[in-house]
């Protein structure tokens, strides 16, 4: 079940793929199936169920698409000002040590769950078939790389990493913080950047989304995407070579 080296390394690439296939949904034409998208289904099959207007329920599938955009946002810029945008984008597994602070007294896998949820707002402008496929795509990924990344770290950090995976979650975040807070101070300014994509992602919803066209809010996420791998671009030039 967990994911081997050469899956996080190539993590990024594994995620574009899941989600261009979501998009493409080159089975729908072999199928048959209509090309509706999501957040259109939802609000259609809303109006069925619940007989209530559709700009209604359009605008009511828009605000979750909006709450699981900001979500992921906050969730991966607060565990990557923890954790570190070096260790965020790194090829390799790392662990140093036990990382108990921000998010990590809540849950050990905020970024993961980030994505889980950033996953569930794109599927709204994803054609439905394609939709179900991603989200059970990246669902299984995730999966694989909390197994294969924790799997690392009990190896490498022992019975202290035992110890906190007894106290804090895996996915589902306590209210409480479950362990004392460490001395760790985050790199705001840092994470903010390393997760900028993201961030485009909530401004392409709420932004655009008054428009009710699910193909220009795509645009957002695309533009998002490109100013990401710029920004992360000049972010590893800054970083010292070891």
């Amino acid at each position: 079940m967990k994911a081997s080296a050469l899956e996080f390394r190539l993590r990024f690439l594994i995620h574009a793929v899941v989600f261009f296939l979501g998009f493409y949904a080159p089975w729908n034409a072999a199928l048959h199936l209509d090309s509706i998208r999501t957040w259109q289904f939802l609000a259609a099959w809303t109006v069925r169920t619940v007989h209530i207007g559709f700009s209604v329920t359009t605008m009511v599938v828009l605000a979750i698409g909006i709450l699981c955009a900001l979500v992921a946002a906050i969730l991966r810029t607060w565990g990557s000002a923890y954790l570190g945008a070096s260790v965020v984008q790194a090829g390799a597994m790392h662990g140093d040590s036990v990382v108990a602070a921000g998010p990590y007294r809540h849950l050990r896998n905020p970024l993961y769950l980030g994505i889980i949820i950033h996953t569930f707002a794109l599927a709204l402008l994803m054609p439905p078939s394609g939709a179900i496929f991603c989200v059970l795509g990246i669902i299984f990924f995730e999966l694989r790389l909390i197994a294969g990344e924790e799997a690392f770290l009990t190896q490498k950090l022992g019975e202290p990493y035992r110890a906190y995976c007894t106290q804090v979650p895996r996915l589902l975040p306590s209210i409480t913080p479950r362990i004392p807070a460490s001395s760790q101070r985050p790199q705001w300014l840092a994470a903010l950047f390393t997760e900028i994509y993201f961030w485009g992602v909530l401004f392409s919803f709420a932004a655009l989304g008054w428009r009710y066209n699910s193909v220009l809010i795509l645009k957002g996420v695309i533009i998002s995407l490109g100013i990401s791998f710029i920004t992360r671009a000049s972010l590893l030039k800054q970083q010292p070579a070891e």
